[in-house]
């Protein structure tokens, strides 16, 4: 029953199936590479599309329970670990995008919040959420989905409490610290129609900010998987180069997608040999520590707190990745 729902639901193989049909009674041969290539994009286009609108409605509708100044209140009863850990498992309920999660990191900053904890929030949002968990879980299985979500909250974590140590809230940009405009009000409550409003308007927006880059990650993916030799991706990503998770880490960093972006890359460089931890690496470093999201950010810390916030995410990302790769016969 799993292994149905896994792949005929969640991975849509009966869509690959009805496209390479359609595709041959057209005249076009799936076993080439540009059949196969024009397989693939239409066929992760689709699925992805439509599994982001479902997923994205259904989060919407769970996120508008918790605005901005609930959340606040969530989060400003819990001390020490223990409010590092709501932080980060807030995270995994809100924006899909690291860019779209800095403003409520800077909310929640001149709410007074403390530092590790909207850090622990502003890691995890973009790297892991509701979302991640089903499309890893339609590609790569439950297994593997599930232990990418935890050690992503693990580095979100880790991550905070760091920075809560090392005592930096003079590195918070001053018009954020000096901002009291916060109002301590309850939102009002919203009915259903208002709830499916929102969620709808949420897939809306999301759709039309995300879509370009699932046609680009969907088009190098179709790219990777049919035109690039497996022995090339096996010698820079595979086992052969002990430095793939650093190399792929320093790759994903100056680009900007979100996650849905990403995962056809990833299910392309895993099907030519690259390893899961070396892949993952990318997905995280893309999805948390991109070129965009930095350059936001720098307006709201300074350069010490910057450093010290990509040092701590890079780190742990890639001890995760190698950790992914000494255990990926345990997990594929």
């Amino acid at each position: 029953m799993w292994t149905f729902i896994q792949d005929q639901i969640l991975g849509m193989k009966w869509l690959n199936d009805l496209i390479g049909s359609i595709l041959s009674l057209l005249g076009l041969d799936t076993g080439t590479k540009i059949g196969a290539s024009v397989q693939f994009f239409i066929y992760d286009t689709i699925k992805i599309t439509v599994l982001l609108c479902v997923l994205i409605f259904l989060i919407s509708y769970i996120q508008s329970f918790f605005p901005p100044e609930r959340s606040r209140k969530i989060m400003g009863r819990f001390h020490g670990i223990g409010a590092n850990i709501v932080g980060a498992l807030l995270g995994t309920v809100t924006p899909f995008c690291s860019c779209s999660s800095i403003p409520i990191f800077m909310g929640f900053t001149s709410a007074g919040l403390p530092l590790g904890v909207t850090f622990s929030f502003l890691i995890s949002s973009p790297m892991v959420d509701l979302g991640s968990l089903v499309l890893l879980m339609s590609i790569f299985g439950a297994k593997i989905a599930i232990v990418y979500v935890v050690m992503g909250l693990v580095i979100a974590v880790i991550g905070g409490t760091l920075i809560e140590k090392l005592h930096m809230e003079d590195q918070i940009a001053d018009f954020i610290r000096n901002n009291n405009s916060s109002v301590d009000i309850e939102s009002p409550d919203l009915t259903v129609k208002d709830r499916l409003t929102y969620s709808k308007d949420q897939v809306l927006d999301t759709l039309k900010r995300v879509f370009p880059y699932i046609l680009v990650g969907v088009g190098i993916g179709a790219l990777i998987h049919n035109w690039i030799p497996e022995s090339w991706i096996q010698t820079v990503l595979g086992s052969k180069n002990p430095f793939g998770v650093i190399l792929a880490t320093l790759i994903g960093v100056p680009m900007y997608a979100d996650i849905f972006g990403t995962i056809p890359v990833a299910e392309a460089l895993l099907s030519k040999g690259a390893l899961l931890g070396t892949i993952l690496s990318f997905m995280m470093a893309v999805t948390t520590l991109s070129l965009p999201s930095l350059i936001m950010l720098k307006k709201a810390i300074k350069p010490k707190l910057m450093g010290a916030f990509v040092g701590i995410c890079t780190a742990g990302i890639i001890i995760v990745g190698y950790g992914f790769n000494i255990f990926q016969n345990l997990l594929i």
